[in-house]
């Protein structure tokens, strides 16, 4: 059997839009709240990080302004955004906002990750 190195294992183009991303509904009212409190617009930035207890961790920012290659994922109104390397580890993923018990907090239900750890924050593919 053999591997071919030279080709990446997610391949995608985000002029295409094929990223299938979402924000769900959750999460946009969320950060529709924030928005209120801090008395502008803010946006969410989602990144992964090589490193946590599962080999990649998500990183979540509120932000004022996009960078230039940022991906934008609207919905209600609201904007995340993903930059281009971190792209294809999100590919299908919702960006959601849960509030229980365990506490509130930005998630990512990421279908490519094949386990993740207990608190959900790290991953592996």
């Amino acid at each position: 059997m053999s591997i071919d190195l030279a080709t990446p294992a997610f391949q995608i183009s985000p002029s295409a839009g094929g990223h299938g991303l979402t924000l769900s509904d959750s999460a946009a009212r969320r950060l529709a709240k924030l928005a209120e409190a801090d008395g502008h617009p803010v946006m969410l930035r989602v990144a992964v990080d090589g490193g946590g207890c599962s080999g990649f961790q998500y990183r979540f920012e509120l932000v004022e302004a996009a960078e230039a290659e940022d991906i934008r994922i609207e919905s209600g109104g609201q904007a995340a955004l993903v930059d281009p390397v971190s792209l294809p580890f999100l590919k299908g993923s919702e960006i959601a906002f849960l509030d229980d018990l365990a506490g509130a907090q930005f998630v990512v239900r990421n279908p490519n990750a094949a386990s993740s750890c207990g608190c959900g924050v790290s991953f592996a593919i």
